[in-house]
């Protein structure tokens, strides 16, 4: 018998019977939707805000790229043991620690005088970032314990990233048209405040009753498999092939190499790797993974789009992009009916052929159309990339022993945060690389702005505004022809990882039955 026989399986018909909550649990679940929202902000608004941070510190490209990864790195690489510190020590204990901790290092990053202590910022925001989202997720499979309950709840959940991410552009946006560039950061501290107090109010503690001992080798394991893996794929998409990404990755893998051999031997695994070879868990990470990747590098590279190719303010950017972000969550709550008739490897490949057609409609149209393709194409995308993961959100959870859900939530967020990294390193990265290549800079420019221009199309925005009109305006015209020539290949390319998720979910998921 394989190990894959000694999880305990959640029966969907127990899940049924069990008990309903009622407007206190809908309670706890508005103040467990407080850290959800904020996490997704902070990740929008910083999308939208790096224009004006790049104008304002001047990073080089790499330092632009860290100061969005940095975050979601650190964060990702610490979601595992979190979840499981979570487990043991108390999730809601966790949260409200993390959310002390976030509000207080939000603070320090909107006043930070450099991009290198912006980024130190970014990754202390990720070390406490970490402690949020296993317990948010966990705690909701410890409230509701009946099935249609719980899917709705994760349907919201699910809703209140895409909800964030509607509101971080338009909040952002009327933020950095009237403040600088750090009032962004100073929201989290009036979210973060209403969950400190109502969190102990109407949240029950939940923990693990059989905790494993704390095993400091796997935690730094994790970190050490998951951060060299993600630093080579930076160094690859900015900086070309090199011995050091190729050593990097070597690293990383050997080291996750070795996690799984040491969770395999332990009695009490940090993170059983059993749980894996259930197809509706490993298949519902993958999905996850893909379409976060897909999402953020679409994010990415058009919102520098309508800002600085199409000159659309913060704000209005904001607005353009909100549609998407409102049928993102439109699409997470309409899904919640049809799964329970649909099977998942249906459902979801069904979902996300909207999301490879918004990237086709970015690939032939946005580029010579103006705002109205890129605005069609987020919704179209964002219709599928929300149905298909409150979908894989719910497996995931319902695929995991209940006493393990910090753990099975982290290893969810964990595919959620590394899809942020990649979004931005690979789609970021190969817009930038087909950026730079395609730059034909004007003859006579000086060599601090053909440094600038060459780093970012940011840099060559600030650099044409402070040279004479006619030399600025040929500058900005190459700029503006040189990104835009990346976007067919980036969205082609975004499109492929759709079709491999798609596929994934087909085969994966065809013994999960619609519930």
């Amino acid at each position: 018998m394989t190990r894959t026989a000694s999880i305990p399986v959640v029966g969907d018909d127990v899940q049924a019977d069990a008990p309903r909550v009622g407007a206190r649990g809908w309670a706890a679940l508005v103040v467990l939707m407080l850290p959800v929202l904020l996490v997704s902000v902070d990740n929008t608004v910083l999308s939208f805000a790096l224009p004006e941070i790049s104008m304002a510190l001047s990073p080089s490209g790499a330092e632009q790229l860290w100061i969005i990864d940095v975050y979601p790195l650190v964060l990702a690489g610490l979601l595992v043991t979190m979840g499981t510190l979570g487990d043991r020590f108390g999730r809601r204990r966790l949260l409200l620690i993390g959310a002390t901790g976030f509000a207080a290092v939000s603070a320090l990053a909107a006043f930070a005088p450099t991009a290198g202590l912006l980024i130190a910022a970014r990754a202390l925001l990720g070390f406490f970032g970490a402690m949020l989202m296993p317990s948010t997720l966990s705690l909701l499979r410890s409230i509701f314990r009946n099935r249609d309950q719980r899917r709705l709840a994760i349907a919201v959940w699910a809703a209140g990233f895409s909800a964030g991410s509607a509101l971080g552009p338009i909040v952002g946006g009327a933020l950095l048209e009237h403040f600088a560039w750090g009032s962004v950061f100073l929201i989290a501290v009036p979210v973060l405040i209403p969950l400190l107090i109502g969190a102990p109010l109407l949240v029950p503690e939940s923990r693990d009753p059989n905790p494993g001992r704390i095993d400091a080798i796997s935690i730094l394991l994790s970190m050490a498999a998951m951060i060299p893996v993600v630093y080579a794929i930076k160094s690859l998409a900015t900086e070309g092939p090199s011995l050091s990404a190729a050593g990097w990755a070597v690293l990383g893998l050997v080291m996750g190499a070795l996690f799984v051999r040491r969770q395999l031997r332990a009695d009490i695994p940090m993170l059983d790797m059993a749980l894996f070879r259930r197809g509706s868990f490993s298949g519902a990470i993958l999905v996850n993974l893909l379409s976060v990747v897909a999402l953020v590098g679409f994010l990415y590279f058009v919102s520098q789009h309508v800002q600085l190719v199409l000159g659309l303010t913060p704000m209005t950017a904001g607005f353009a992009l909100a549609p998407g972000m409102l049928a993102m969550i439109v699409a997470g709550l309409l899904v919640v009916p049809i799964s329970r008739r649909v099977r998942p490897a249906v459902l979801v490949p069904a979902a996300l052929v909207f999301s490879v057609a918004g990237y086709l409609i970015v690939a032939f149209a946005a580029a010579d159309h103006g705002i109205a393709p890129l605005v069609l194409a987020f919704v179209v995308l964002a219709i599928g990339i929300g149905a298909a993961e409150t979908v894989s959100n719910e497996l995931i959870l319902s695929s995991a022993p209940a006493e393990k859900a910090g753990a099975a939530s982290a290893v969810s967020e964990t595919a959620y945060e590394l899809g942020a990294v990649l979004g931005t390193a690979i789609l970021g990265g190969i817009i930038t690389a087909f950026y730079r290549g395609a730059l034909v800079l004007p003859d006579g420019l000086p060599a601090d702005a053909a440094h600038a221009a060459r780093e970012t199309l940011a840099g060559a925005y600030t650099a044409a505004q402070k040279l004479p009109a006619e030399l600025g305006d040929a500058l900005w015209q190459a700029a503006a022809a040189a990104f835009g020539s990346g976007v067919l290949v980036t969205s082609l390319i975004g499109a492929g990882l759709v079709v491999t998720a798609g596929a994934i979910a087909a085969v994966t998921l065809r013994k999960a039955p619609a519930h």
